[in-house]
């Protein structure tokens, strides 16, 4: 006859699988112990049907609670590595994601303050010109010749992305699309003509070319101010003069003009200058 030897027997899957056989237990211990509760409070002959009915609710919410809070505890370490694993996940799907997530609060930020619309001049950071479409992840601009101050489509496309809006300015650029304050500068070296001597003749050149729009610029320079409730320079032009550390002289014209003839004027206001100044020249 053999004899049942308990140190053979694997103790090592009971201690592997405790989670499973510590749920089947704590399980049949919370039902056995509520049935019975149960079974009391209806054999008490002293409460009444709706007091009865009250505190059988009670104790199902309480021993529902109780199981909850046992598999938790049971279950706990699992659970603190599943929780690890769901937020390294998010981590990395947020990492992985953040431009796309910042594109898409950049166009949540754009639908709420509309800094721009299709068919405007913006400059949005770096990046300037007309925008010709506008979704949830970007911003597409026909650049604009601002800097060489020609203001003519370069033919150059750009996409910005919506993220940009969030940590770069806004500025909307669409009264020049009319009118502009344009300025340029004329450098000369330092020579024995007197640029103030020019300044007069240039102001009344630039006059002349301004004549035909003159009366349109005044209006929509006003137009702007009361839109913008700012005080902008214009309509009226100046002349500066002034001089450089490295020993140059800078005559610098600002106008108030039509955008399309900006270029135009400047180069008519340039030929003027130079013409003047090599007469000034000639009479030294």
């Amino acid at each position: 006859m053999s004899t049942f030897d308990f140190p053979q027997i694997d103790w090592s899957v009971l201690s592997d699988n405790y989670e499973y056989i510590g749920t089947v237990i704590w399980v049949l211990v919370v039902i056995l112990v509520r049935r019975y509760t149960k079974h009391a409070l209806r054999a008490n002959a002293k409460l009444d049907m709706d007091r009865k009915r009250r505190r059988l609710n009670a104790v199902d919410n309480i021993f529902n609670f109780v199981m909850v809070l046992g598999l938790i505890l049971i279950w706990a370490t699992e659970i603190q590595d599943l929780a690890i694993s769901i937020a390294a996940f998010m981590v990395a799907l947020v990492i992985a994601t953040k431009e796309f997530i910042s594109c898409i609060v950049g166009a949540f930020y754009k639908a709420s303050t509309r800094p721009y619309q299709v068919g405007e001049w913006v400059r949005i950071g770096n990046f300037e010109g007309e925008v010709t479409d506008s979704d949830w992840l970007s911003t597409t601009l026909f650049e604009v010749d601002f800097k060489g101050g020609s203001y003519a489509y370069t033919g150059r496309t750009t996409v910005v992305p919506n993220s940009q809006l969030l940590t770069h300015s806004v500025q909307n650029l669409n009264y020049m699309r009319r009118y502009v304050e344009h300025s340029f500068s004329i450098s000369r070296q330092t020579d024995d003509v007197n640029l103030f001597e020019i300044k007069e003749p240039i102001l009344a050149k630039i006059r002349e070319y301004s004549e035909h729009f003159h009366e349109v610029a005044i209006r929509y320079n006003n137009l702007i101010e009361k839109r913008l409730d700012i005080k902008i320079a214009g309509p009226e032009p100046t002349v500066r003069v002034k001089t450089t550390i490295e020993g140059f002289n800078v005559f610098t014209v600002s106008l108030f003009c039509p955008t399309h003839e900006a270029a135009e004027i400047e180069q008519k206001v340039t030929e003027d200058f130079m013409r003047i100044w090599f007469e000034k020249k000639r009479q030294q």
